[in-house]
């Protein structure tokens, strides 16, 4: 089985840089520690969506593809659309926020563990909201999940066609404002880039 994880990267992610923590950088810092951790994964493809960030060719390992999308709905569509292009077809994947940067691996495990009784697993954000959404793959047309719905799951099963088409798994938080980094866990390995700018 072939599976694709992909970082997603907005420019509002910025928003979450502390005074005096130049937003820019700040971003790249969480999109790259994010990508850092998916593309650590064993058997996974990682992938980089740019949902108008520039410069994130420079974060990403050679050979590493970085996709621009319109919309951040329009993830999975984009992540069909590699399929499509590609020799080798992937069967599961899960678009993870690049505001993630302490995202422990192991859940992203859980979510593609979670595939394996559902068409969608979501690991939900505190305070609303995902930090990864995984489907199986080609992905049908309900499951056009936006990270940032306040319910994702609950929008995610009133389009589903059928129950248990959408399953959860353990949340996590992301850093959508300055205060959130105050979520960031010193004692979990990982997340060098954006620790490196607050200390």
């Amino acid at each position: 089985m072939t599976r694709v994880v992909a970082v997603l990267v907005t420019p509002g992610m910025a928003g979450a840089a502390p005074p005096g923590v130049d937003p820019a950088e700040f971003l790249t810092a969480m999109a790259e520690d994010t990508y850092e951790m998916v593309a650590g994964l064993e058997l996974v493809r990682p992938v980089i969506l740019s949902a108008g960030v520039p410069g994130l060719a420079e974060i990403a390992w050679p050979g590493t593809p970085v996709l621009p999308i319109g919309s951040p709905t329009g993830a999975f569509a984009a992540l069909a659309a590699l399929n499509e292009a590609g020799a080798e077809t992937a069967d599961e994947a899960v678009v993870v926020s690049g505001d993630a940067p302490d995202l422990p691996p192991l859940l992203i495990g859980k979510l593609f563990r979670e595939l394996g009784r559902a068409n969608l697993a979501v690991c939900p954000a505190e305070g609303g909201g995902a930090v990864a959404v995984a489907a199986r793959l080609p992905v049908p047309g309900w499951a056009a999940p936006d990270l940032d719905e306040p319910d994702v799951v609950a929008a995610m099963r009133r389009r589903a066609p059928g129950p248990r088409m959408v399953a959860t798994g353990p949340g996590w938080h992301r850093l959508r404002k300055p205060e959130d980094v105050a979520r960031l866990d010193p004692g979990l390995e990982g997340w060098d880039n954006t620790r490196a700018l607050l200390m």
